[in-house]
């Protein structure tokens, strides 16, 4: 089983994407989940993170920008990311928290204009 990320895209410096990684079963409601991202020539990092009980993390350079969330009905965790910066260009990835590695999927990318 593979975490699938998905909504990335091109959008303006100040714009907004809402990515969406989906899975079955009880991935989301066991585990604690995480948003990453990779930029070319960098270390992985994490972005967010949600517990099952619904506490969260956000890494310094995204606070009060990013929002982690999940949807049960759905199966999935999203990430709501409003005020887009041109550092924030890179492939994101869902995976539990701490990652495994089986669970990588291809990611989903981001792009953000100046």
């Amino acid at each position: 089983v593979q975490l699938q990320a998905s909504g990335g895209g091109l959008v303006q410096a100040g714009g907004s994407l809402r990515l969406s990684c989906a899975a079955s079963g009880n991935i989301f409601r066991i585990n604690e989940m995480g948003w990453y991202r990779q930029a070319p020539g960098k270390r992985r990092e994490v972005v967010a993170t949600l517990t099952p009980g619904g506490a969260t993390y956000y890494a310094d350079s995204v606070k009060g920008r990013f929002t982690i969330s999940r949807d049960n009905a759905k199966n999935t965790v999203n990430l709501q990311m409003n005020s887009l910066k041109p550092e924030d260009t890179t492939v994101y990835y869902c995976n539990v928290v701490p990652a495994q590695r089986r669970l990588w999927g291809q990611g989903t990318q981001v792009t953000v204009s100046s």
